[in-house]
Order: structure tokens, then sequence, then C-alpha cells
């Protein structure tokens, strides 16, 4: 690894299987290496899947399987920026699916318990409007959605 700071995200044995899905989602993504542990530890036995490292939009990461100890909280979530309806709409169903929770706002969690925020770049513009309206009308709207829905943020603003 080149990076001085790489997160590194706790699993319970199924890490390499997390890290093969989030790297299928986005450019520039791809699985660097999978370490297998020369001894028995407390997650596993020895020659089993220890860490994964893996680049995720450009940016490193590393799995851990360290057991059932420890799990994901909202305390930190990755947000990820899209671009248009249809990348909201196959992040999301990729990422609720098989065991995922949809939560509010464009929040979800994962089958791992990984939070995320699936943010379109069209609400970040319009909760930051200048126009103090505007701003309001769209943070109103999103705060009735779940997967959040463009259309409805831009009709929400539209005689505004």
């Amino acid at each position: 690894m080149t990076d001085k700071i790489v997160p590194c995200l706790w699993f319970d044995g199924d890490g390499e299987e997390a890290a093969r899905l989030y790297v299928s989602l986005l450019p520039d993504s791809r699985i660097d290496s999978v370490n297998r542990s020369p001894v028995d530890t407390p997650s596993g036995p020895a020659d089993s899947v220890l860490t994964v490292q893996f680049t995720l939009a450009g940016r490193r990461y590393m799995a851990l399987n360290g057991g059932p100890n420890f799990t994901f909280d909202e305390a930190v979530s990755f947000m990820v920026m899209t671009e248009d309806q249809a990348e909201t709409d196959r992040l999301w169903d990729a990422l609720t699916a098989n065991g995922g929770q949809e939560n509010v706002c464009g929040w979800l969690k994962d089958r791992w318990g990984l939070s995320w925020q699936i943010t379109p770049r069209r609400l970040m513009d319009l909760t930051t409007d200048p126009n103090r309206a505007r701003a309001e009308a769209a943070m109103r709207a999103m705060m009735t959605m779940r997967k959040i829905d463009i259309a409805a943020l831009d009709r929400a603003v539209a005689d505004l």
C-alpha cells in the first residue's frame, strides 16, 4: 500500500465477499490483494483470508476478517455522489440487496451493516442553493424520502 492512511473495515469472516461487491459497483475499483493468515488467529484458522486490500473509486481500503467482536454503526458511512437517478437506483438496489436495510434521507446499510449515503449531486446543489426558499423546499422533500428521487426534488423547487 502506498497511501499514508488506509481505512480498515472490520468484518466477521466475509471481508472478501464485501470487497468484491464494493469494487463491482464503482469505476476505478479493484481487488489489490487477498492475504491469508500464516497462523491460527482468534478470527480464523491458518490459511483463511485475513485481509483484503482493495481500491474503491481510486481510494485504498483494507477489509480485515477480525471476527465478531466489532460491528459497524452509523458513526461512519460512505457517501457516494451519484450523477443521475439511474446510478442512484443501481447503487441503492445493489447495496440493499440480500439483507441490506433502507433508511431515510438517502441512507442505507448494506448486508454487513456498513452505512452508505447514496447522494445525487442534484440533492447537494439544491439543498445548498443560495435561494433559501429553494434550499428549504429541497430539504423538506428529501426528509420524506428513503432513496432520493431527483425528479421529486425538482418538482419541490419548480415554482421557486
